[in-house]
């Protein structure tokens, strides 16, 4: 088509521009990601084999890291069992029932996300506390492995929700309709059809579930239930043992690093992709029959645990000690919060964007490696994550310790594969062409990206800011470690008010978090 492009360009083709050279202000980020995650962990390995060989065998094989283990996996496998026992109910009733008020009732499964999890352990022991919401029922107080396991199966059961009932809008109903032609019974097409296609959905839910147990340090803390996240802070805090310390996290390590090893195990070589011919359809409800009055009762009970109990126990404590609230300490954490969340969240989407494109534009096992590393980030417990960082930063780098800098430079590196996600999408659905017209037309490449592609992803940056400004709003365990000196988050507000029984202090912290947090249940729900 010459009379279309200038002939000052006729070399220039489509797939010369598909080889274009990948030039530093790709890789630099990219680099700057992969520095930023596996240097610390490696000075933390340092930091751990400093000790002689006598002190590192005391130190690994002592019996307390057998009852931290014992109790680490044990509240995994607690909570996500009620995950299971919540979620997978609630996912099957509002995509293959005839159950009225299905969007209210996914609502109420997506909710809890806006609460965190030491929101909802303060919610627990406020209300159940003297002078709290639910004293008068003669309830008994949470605490220990119960408390821990009701608080984060509460909080985490959405992410095993969101991801059964996306797959179960997904199956085509064809399979389970020829099973039942050839004469097998429901509860057969049940275990062999349906349950078979929802295991990729199950595993992927169930690792964000056991991930966010493994990290949790709030929720722990204030249930007094010691796991390996409450020892490091323990240790690092009170005992001042930083090898020991060190051991701890990269224990946790160990463990998250196993747990993704058994994901990807369990999922090689599986295909549930509908490959026949014709579209795939939406299978008939199921009729509840008398299970209608059950089914309303459940999803009540799940919304009123969930969702009623915590944001009225908030409301409540407020209402006792409204004349009290000290509203300049809570616009001044308030102010420390965003003041870190906001660049966090703009640096973890500028990083992203490299890091995505590479993955979608420029696929190689080397982007795949780039990638991988930058979700490790995430899957690191946010605690053995500051712990690496203070390590590097006493050793490397002194002037970046207890710095607003580190501080920001953690979040946007722990909360990175958030980040990645939304910008994938969008390039994804950015045609590749668009930009290399641009650069036929005789634009360099930078701002051949600039002219053509970035306006198309300016929704999913602007999404991926938005999950990481929240997700670095709410975080606990990093800002305890790396914040500076006269630091307050209102994290950090109602995490140590809670821990003192200060209920209506901690209140007015909590709202603050749960009303920003529901920005995040709205981006959830538009884009599920």
């Amino acid at each position: 088509m010459p009379t279309l492009f200038p002939s000052a360009h006729p070399a220039v083709s489509l797939s010369a521009l598909r080889r274009v050279q990948l030039r530093p202000y790709l890789w630099g980020p990219v680099v700057l990601v992969t520095a930023g995650v596996l240097v610390p962990l490696g000075y933390l390995v340092l930091r751990a084999f400093e000790a002689d060989a006598a002190t590192l065998a005391a130190l690994v094989f002592r019996a307390r890291n057998a009852m931290l283990l014992g109790h680490t996996v044990g509240l995994a496998v607690g909570v996500l069992a009620v995950a299971t026992v919540l979620a997978v109910p609630l996912a099957w009733l509002v995509t293959r029932t005839d159950l009225r008020g299905k969007r209210l009732a996914t609502l109420l499964g997506v909710l809890p996300l806006a609460i965190p999890g030491y929101v909802m352990a303060y919610a627990l022991l406020g209300a159940t506390s003297r002078g709290g919401l639910l004293v008068g029922l003669g309830l008994p107080r949470p605490s220990g492995y119960t408390g821990a396991l009701l608080a984060l199966g509460l909080y985490t059961f959405p992410y095993l929700f969101l991801n059964l009932r996306s797959a179960l809008l997904g199956l085509d109903p064809s399979l389970e309709e020829a099973a039942r032609s050839l004469g097998t019974s429901p509860r057969q097409v049940a275990r062999r059809v349906v349950l078979p296609q929802l295991r990729p959905a199950f595993f992927a839910g169930s690792l964000l579930v056991v991930l966010h147990v493994l990290g949790d340090f709030g929720v722990v803390s204030l249930m007094r239930f010691e796991t390996f996240s409450y020892a490091i802070y323990l240790q690092y805090s009170t005992a001042f043992d930083r090898i020991y310390a060190a051991w701890l996290a990269l224990m946790l390590l160990s463990l998250t690093g196993g747990l993704l090893v058994l994901e990807a195990r369990l999922l090689r070589g599986r295909q549930f992709a509908r490959t026949g011919s014709g579209a795939a359809r939406r299978a008939d409800p199921t009729p509840l029959g008398r299970w209608t009055i059950p089914a309303y009762a459940f999803i009540v009970l799940v919304g009123l645990a969930s969702v009623g109990v915590p944001v009225a126990t908030v409301l409540h404590w407020l209402g006792r000690g409204a004349e009290s609230v000290a509203w300049g300490a809570l616009g001044s954490a308030l102010w420390d919060s965003t003041r870190a969340a906001v660049p966090a969240a703009l640096v973890a989407a500028a990083l992203a964007l490299p890091v995505a494109y590479l993955g979608v534009r420029r696929p190689s096992p080397a982007a795949r490696v780039f990638e991988r590393i930058a979700y490790l980030g995430y899957a690191t417990p946010p605690l053995a994550f500051a712990l690496a960082l203070i390590v590097f930063s006493l050793r490397a780098m002194p002037g970046l310790y207890q710095s607003l800098a580190l501080l920001i430079g953690a979040y946007a590196l722990h909360f990175l594969a958030e980040a990645i996600g939304p910008v994938r999408s969008a390039l994804y659905q950015a045609p590749p062409r668009v930009q290399e017209a641009a650069r036929i037309l005789g634009r360099s490449p930078l701002r051949a990206f600039f002219d053509a592609t970035f306006p198309l992803l300016r929704r999913g940056l602007g999404v991926s800011a938005a999950f990481v400004f929240l997700s670095a709003l709410k975080e606990l365990p990093i800002t305890f470690l790396l914040s500076p000196l006269g630091f307050r988050s209102l994290a950090m507000g109602v995490w140590s008010a809670a821990g003192e029984s200060l209920f209506a202090v901690a209140a007015p912290y909590a709202l603050v978090l749960i009303l920003t947090s529901m920005l995040l249940v709205g981006l959830l729900l538009r884009d599920t």
